[in-house]
């Protein structure tokens, strides 16, 4: 199983709190039982959020690999001799480079 990101574990810690607050005002209960159900039914709809709330896609170098491996949609031409696709060198501004004369 993965790990929880940031942003599951945020949403569903504040549903956790929200519910709990809100069905504990609005249902008035006073016993321990009330108090327990009301808890347990707050967790449970926190997990459900934090497991609802969408994976963020993989960038950089991991997708690079998955989505230049060639295949019947890879343009022609673009493979060396190892078969890997060329990814191009990331271009830097010319005042980065200091000028040496």
């Amino acid at each position: 199983m993965p790990r929880p990101t940031a942003a599951q574990l945020a949403y569903g810690s504040a549903t956790v709190v929200v519910s709990t607050i809100a069905m504990l005002l609005l249902s008035q209960t006073s016993t321990g039982l009330g108090v327990a159900v009301i808890s347990a039914a707050a967790l449970a709809l926190g997990l459900l959020v934090a497991l609802t709330v969408p994976h963020p896609r993989r960038r950089g170098r991991h997708a690079a690999r998955t989505g230049a491996r060639g295949g019947a949609g890879a343009p022609a031409g673009r493979e060396g001799a190892s078969g890997a696709a060329r990814v191009p060198e990331p271009r830097t501004a010319p005042a980065e480079h200091p000028v040496h004369h």
